[in-house]
């Protein structure tokens, strides 16, 4: 899930994740790769330990040398990714935390990507919630998706960057995907949306109206999760995620 910030992204990752949790007994594993960690929030879950934080216990290890060898230091992280993994009914989430900064080791970094992409191996299916923006393509979670889902509200500079998101993903040295679509957010009407698809060449996977549950759930910070099933977007997420063959 990829797109500007504040266009809706991590609340249409959240109705995802409560739809594809309740449907059919498969696996999910939720990666909050936002480092402010709002698909948690918007989940419920309050979070323990993110990577970053292994990541920066490890580097500590190391720059004061009680790391152990290389062997026990991937056993070791992979039992700590492991144990950051927040367990709910029918998902598990990973929070990512703050992306790599100043200081850090790139042996690191690579070890843990290893890791989560072993991890998500162990799963059905994988939701992961980017951070906001472009740069979130060069530094992407895992190399390779199916779906690599663009979110935008109905404004000019979300679908710009939308479009540009798409256009630096399309380079497959930036990320690998099989498909690519838009899914819109905060949308009046059909006229409007139909109006967005003259202005893209993605192909629009579903719009969501502007929802004003949506709305008082975040203003509450009450969890998306609880959605009531007659609300008209969650049905909405519900056939995005038919389309996109995630459910029968």
């Amino acid at each position: 899930m990829c797109g500007k910030g504040g266009v809706g992204k991590t609340s249409i990752s959240a109705l995802m994740v409560k739809i594809l949790s309740e449907s059919n007994g498969r696996r999910i594993l939720a990666i909050d790769a936002d480092p402010a960690v709002g698909l948690a929030t918007s989940l419920g879950i309050s979070v323990r330990k993110t990577v970053d934080d292994i990541r920066k216990d490890l580097i500590k290890k190391i720059q004061t040398g009680d790391a152990p060898g290389n062997r026990q230091t991937l056993e070791l992280l992979d039992y700590e990714v492991f144990n950051a993994l927040e367990e709910r009914d029918g998902y598990a989430l990973l929070a990512i935390g703050r992306p790599e900064d100043e200081g850090c080791f790139c042996k690191v970094n690579n070890l843990l990507k290893d890791i989560i992409r072993d991890l998500a191996g162990k799963f059905d299916i994988v939701l992961i919630d980017g951070e906001a923006g472009i740069e979130q393509i060069n530094r992407r979670v895992m190399k390779t998706v199916d779906h690599l889902v663009l979110v935008s509200d109905t404004s000019a500079k979300g679908i710009g960057v939308a479009n540009t998101i798409a256009l630096v993903a399309s380079d497959k040295k930036a990320v690998d995907f099989k498909h690519m679509g838009l899914v819109l957010n905060r949308v009046r009407n059909e006229a409007e949306a139909h109006d967005i698809s003259t202005r893209t060449n993605l192909e629009i996977y579903g719009w969501l109206c502007d929802d004003e549950a949506i709305r008082d759930f975040d203003f509450r910070g009450a969890p998306l999760t609880s959605m009531p099933e007659n609300s008209p977007n969650l049905s909405t997420v519900l056939d995005i995620l038919k389309k996109m063959d995630l459910i029968a």
